[in-house]
């Protein structure tokens, strides 16, 4: 068996990181694949990869959105992806590897292949050198806002100057440390951007830089040139140190230039830098945008609550929800919290929001979406916008409108009601934590951009399953006419089943080894007819109706010789399973061409039509997938001998 090992990371470490890494486990079952998944989170490294991992793999993929070292991979085909092409193309990533395209990793002779690679990774590298450095910075910024936000609620004192927190009270205490954490922020930024550009050797040089950057005593700033400052400081070092390394020394200077000479050397250039050349100018500009958005009143600022809304929503996660986060984190470090206020409203809203379509209206749903509502739902209260990634990767032109308008919402809603917020997150969790002002305003506005969400996806969307469409026959027409009220009120008495097993919903007397049938129709009706003679359907003829109205919008006839006609609908009374085999095959317009001989016919009722639907049909795709089985089942020479085969599908 193949066996193939993946990584996943993206900058902030949360949702994408793992839902790349579900879905790469999931591809990777599904093909029959060995795979392993290490994941790069905000909590650090998980199911890591060990040496002997890597010794027996075919192949890695790395799905990251920020830099994860290559270098124990040296000698292994590997292949370089996005952290979204992780969660929207897990099979074609792993299915990649297994062929010839992706070329083997050396980091010392490079193939034609691994320059070509080379250059694909280095596209857009000022994007993924900054998220480096906000992957680093977030968890500053949100352990000391939130400090902060806890130490005013428990232990501020409402004052005329509003809430202040005695000098010798144990809640200063925790103040300040919430204050020292967030005083990294620009210094890891900047920091870690030049890690990103250099390696190690720009740390020092970028830490530095962006303390400097932070600090306007240096070139005679009283605000310092804050997070414009960090960023290009982190720039500025690193690739200073990039230069630094490239310089030739003899021999006996090699050793010492990572770690004295190159450190030095960045430091001292970028520190000169900054304090006599761009601190100054960058600091003018930075006080000078602080004090437009403070200034910002009427029309302009809900211009920019509609900005920062759409920006938040657009991407869930993306580039320009991060440098919205970005911004209005820059903005608390000022004391401006009313720019962080109204992205905490719309950081909230598209997970939210889909989250309670899927509750308001279940017919626009698969069981599988509404599932993953719930999740969403819960994502959005701890603000994870990455919640509702699912929905509008598999309806983007519904969803993605939807969110965006119902966080262009909540933002301006939260603009005009002046909520502000102290910590550099979003969602309910920093409102119940009291790190919000004007907290009715916040939940208000966070409301009318859920509502507005979630009413707007539901008009948009239409119902996942409509009524099938009736075959206009006379006979089909007569079948419909001569059902009865009487007979429709015993329709709708199901008999509840917990379905664990195929062989739960599966007897004997539903399977023949034997089909006599030559064509696809003739099959249909030899197994409705066991329907029928077991009482699991009112009437063969309507529900034949459903089965060819579901055959009209695409083949059932998998492939592999298996076929799974299946319909959901009224006339049936529980849900079951008729099996056939027909040894020389039909003709079943299968995707691949051949004959379906194993037939399996899947009856729900249209009541029960979400879980069970799904829950028989993974069962059966799951099992079929083994050729041995499927093998078995063709040899099968009597009931009793398939019922004992279809017994182990679960």
């Amino acid at each position: 068996m193949t066996k193939i090992l993946a990584v996943t990371a993206c900058p902030v470490g949360i949702a994408h990181t793992y839902m790349a890494a579900e879905n790469l486990q999931k591809a990777g079952e599904d093909l029959g694949v060995d795979i392993k998944v290490e994941t790069q989170g905000s909590i650090g490294v998980e199911n890591a990869l060990t040496d002997e991992d890597i010794r027996q793999a075919d192949g890695i993929i790395i799905a990251s959105d920020k830099d994860v070292s290559k270098e124990r991979f040296v000698g292994k085909k590997l292949l370089v992806v996005g952290v979204q092409d992780g969660i929207r193309r897990p099979e074609e990533l792993i299915q990649k590897v297994q062929t010839n395209e992706v070329p083997i990793y050396n980091a010392g002779n490079d193939t034609i292949q691994a320059v070509k690679q080379k250059k694909k990774e280095k596209e857009n590298p000022i994007y993924r050198h900054l998220m480096n450095g906000v992957s680093y910075m977030i968890p500053f910024i949100v352990v000391g806002g939130l400090l902060i936000a806890i130490a005013l609620t428990l232990g501020g004192k409402q004052t005329p100057g509003g809430i202040v927190i005695p000098e010798d009270s144990f809640w200063k205490t925790i103040e300040s440390i919430g204050a020292a954490s967030f005083s990294f922020m620009v210094p890891i930024l900047a920091g870690f951007i030049a890690v990103s550009i250099a390696d190690r050797p720009g740390l020092a040089p970028g830490v530095i830089g962006g303390f400097i950057a932070a600090n306007g005593s240096f070139y005679g700033s009283e605000a310092g040139a804050g997070f414009i400052g960090g960023i290009i400081a982190g720039f500025l070092a690193g690739y200073v140190v990039l230069a630094i390394k490239k310089i030739k020394v003899p021999k006996s200077v090699q050793p010492i230039m990572p770690i004295i000479v190159v450190p030095i050397l960045g430091t001292l250039i970028v520190g000169i830098l900054f304090s006599f050349v761009i601190g100054a100018p960058v600091a003018s500009l930075f006080e000078a945008l602080t004090e437009w958005l403070k200034g910002m009143q009427g029309a302009s600022s809900i211009v920019l609550a509609l900005i920062l809304g759409a920006m938040i929503a657009v991407d869930m996660g993306g580039p320009f929800n991060k440098v919205a986060f970005l911004f209005g984190s820059a903005m608390i470090a000022e004391g401006n919290y009313e720019i962080m206020g109204p992205i905490a409203v719309a950081i909230c809203i598209p997970p939210i929001g889909m989250g309670l379509a899927t509750f308001l209206n279940k017919r626009k749903y698969q069981p599988a979406e509404r599932e993953t509502g719930k999740a969403s739902f819960t994502m959005g209260l701890f603000g994870i916008t990455e919640g509702a990634i699912p929905f509008a990767a598999q309806d983007p032109l519904r969803v993605i409108p939807s969110i965006v308008v119902g966080s262009m919402a909540g933002s301006v809603i939260a603009m005009m009601g002046s909520v502000g917020d102290r910590v550099a997150h979003g969602g309910p969790i920093v409102a119940i934590l009291g790190a919000v002002d004007n907290v009715v305003m916040f939940f208000i506005a966070a409301l009318v951009g859920v509502l507005v969400t979630a009413i707007m996806v539901n008009l948009l969307k239409k119902d996942v399953d409509s009524e099938p469409a009736m075959v206009s026959s006379s006979a089909g027409n007569a079948a419909v006419e001569n059902t009865s009220a009487d007979e429709t009120i015993q329709q709708t008495e199901t008999e509840e089943i917990e379905i664990h097993k195929l062989t739960d919903i599966t007897t004997p007397e539903l399977i023949k080894t034997r089909l006599n049938g030559t064509t696809r129709d003739e099959v249909m009706d030899e197994l409705i007819k066991m329907l029928n003679a077991s009482g699991v359907i009112e009437s063969a003829d309507t529900y034949k109706e459903t089965l060819l109205a579901r055959e009209a919008e695409g083949t059932t006839g998998l492939g592999m010789n298996i076929a799974i006609p299946h319909g959901k609908s009224s006339t049936v009374r529980k849900p079951a399973v008729a099996f056939g085999i027909q040894s020389t095959g039909v003709d079943w317009n299968s995707m691949d061409g051949t004959r379906a001989k194993l037939i399996f016919m899947i009856a729900v009722p249209k009541e029960r039509e979400g879980n069970d639907h799904l829950k028989i049909l993974q069962m059966l795709s799951r099992r079929l997938m083994d050729e041995s089985f499927r093998e078995q089942l063709l040899e099968a020479e009597s009931k009793e001998e398939a019922y004992k085969l279809l017994d182990t599908i679960s």
